[in-house]
């Protein structure tokens, strides 16, 4: 069973299975019959309601392994009670290998972090065998707090940080290669991210802008927005003052590929290809609703990681 297939994360997950090696009938369907593809609201072929927020609806009767998408953005105390739910009922119903997307060790810093390693915690600590995918932050996501706006100047506050970005359809591939072979993957923590940090400089010039940083304050005041939870601006100000600092700046040892079977995306293209302009003086885009990119969204994770 795969969680969270309504996210971003694990909607490419999902998606993936067409294309798989093992398919038979070539066809465009997410659907078969030895996978079940978990959502709030199901309402397609080989989905089921998986609601972590409602733990007595969760039934993975007959799954011998789940691939748990980080459920969500929100407070510690959910997050954390989500994914206590999920682990829960999987030693209920004797789930035999869990899969996790977690977050990259160099997101200590970061406050949606402790969820992650809580869950991770709480698998060892588990009769299950598991497997830790932590995931880093997704390039997607540096598009939305790091696009230019419309006078062509990201002023996104990344100071001379640089992060190593990672494209999320190779997390997507990675977590799917994962759960479909688990044994060779037992007890691993694996660490995916970018093999090239990016920094500020290295954005604006791959879509023709110039790099500007602004302040944290003045990020901050633009993601209070009427429509922000009130734990969503710290949270993404702590991603860019994480990233200014150099704690995210640490490139893949070879991890990634080596899962891959290929090289990965570049990370930088997929920034030039997902960026969009914002407003002329925001440092980052003003949250859409219900909520702004979060790394915890699945990313996230969560930012990564997550959904």
């Amino acid at each position: 069973m795969i969680t969270g297939t309504s996210g971003g994360l694990g909607s490419l997950i999902a998606r993936r299975l067409a294309d798989h090696p093992d398919r038979t009938d070539h066809t465009d369907r997410t659907d078969r019959p030895d996978v079940r593809l978990g959502t709030r609201a199901p309402d397609g072929a080989g989905q089921v309601r998986v609601d972590f927020d409602d733990p007595d609806s969760l039934d993975f009767t007959g799954v011998d392994t789940l691939l748990l998408i980080s459920a969500g953005y929100g407070e510690d105390d959910q997050v954390i009670a989500r994914h206590g739910a999920a682990v829960s009922a999987a030693e209920r119903d004797g789930v035999r290998h869990v899969v996790y997307t977690s977050l990259t060790g160099a997101g200590d810093h970061l406050p949606y972090a402790l969820a992650h390693r809580w869950t991770e915690r709480r698998l060892r600590g588990s009769g299950l065998a598991w497997t830790v995918l932590r995931n880093g932050l997704y390039a997607e996501l540096l598009a939305a707090l790091a696009s230019p706006g419309p006078d062509g100047v990201i002023t996104a506050p990344l100071g001379a940080g640089r992060l190593a970005a990672v494209a999320r359809e190779d997390l997507a591939e990675v977590a799917l290669r994962v759960a479909l072979a688990p044994d060779a993957h037992a007890g691993q923590v694996y660490e995916l991210v970018g093999d090239r940090p990016l920094g500020g400089t290295d954005l604006a010039a791959a879509v023709g802008a110039r790099y500007a940083p602004g302040s944290l304050a003045r990020a901050r005041s633009a993601l209070s927005g009427p429509d922000a939870a009130a734990f969503q601006p710290p949270m993404l100000v702590a991603t860019y003052s994480a990233i200014a600092a150099g704690f995210l700046d640490t490139p893949d040892d070879g991890t990634l590929p080596r899962l891959l079977g290929r090289p990965p995306h570049p990370a930088l293209e997929v920034y030039a290809r997902t960026a969009a302009p914002s407003g002329p003086t925001d440092p980052g885009p003003a949250p859409p609703s219900p909520a702004p990119p979060s790394p915890a969204r699945g990313y996230l994770p969560a930012v990564a990681g997550g959904v």
